[in-house]
């Protein structure tokens, strides 16, 4: 696993860093969706999330899920068109698991893309994703993230 400032980018994962989210291909033209370890750390603690339905068509750019903390309200936006399969009622439940499993059960979505061509074109792995993040970070003077006790990196 690649960590950058303190936060963790699984290698296993696929990445779509303006969107500071991650994907993990399901291996049947399926994604999970989650928000990186960044995302989360720069949200701060998670305190309500509402996710979209199961069958519902998103656009990319559009909302997935609306994540609120104490410092944030906003958006997880689709990173492609796509349709949501499943959502994961656990995280609108007990929405702190997005601040102590972002890559494992802190994940928000299974989706499934419009065009999986155009889907695969826009993410990235490895030192790409490293990178991104890296410049993602650099745009906003995030310094890096600070974990809370229980912290799950997902390996």
């Amino acid at each position: 696993m690649a960590t950058t400032r303190g936060c963790s980018v699984p290698d296993d994962l696929l990445y779509h860093v303006s969107n500071n989210q991650w994907l993990r291909d399901r291996g049947d033209g399926t994604y999970e969706l989650g928000m990186t370890d960044v995302a989360q750390s720069m949200a701060g603690s998670v305190i309500h999330c509402r996710i979209k339905k199961a069958g519902k068509g998103v656009r990319g750019g559009k909302s997935l899920a609306t994540v609120e903390s104490g410092k944030w309200v906003g958006p997880v936006k689709a990173p492609f068109d796509c349709k949501v399969l499943e959502k994961n009622e656990a995280v609108e439940q007990d929405p702190s698991l997005l601040n102590k499993s972002p890559y494992r059960d802190g994940w928000l979505v299974r989706i499934e893309p419009i065009d999986p061509e155009a889907a695969a074109e826009t993410l990235v792995r490895g030192d790409e994703a490293v990178k991104g993040i890296e410049a993602y970070m650099d745009d906003r003077e995030f310094e890096g993230c600070i974990h809370c006790e229980g912290f799950d990196d997902g390996q």
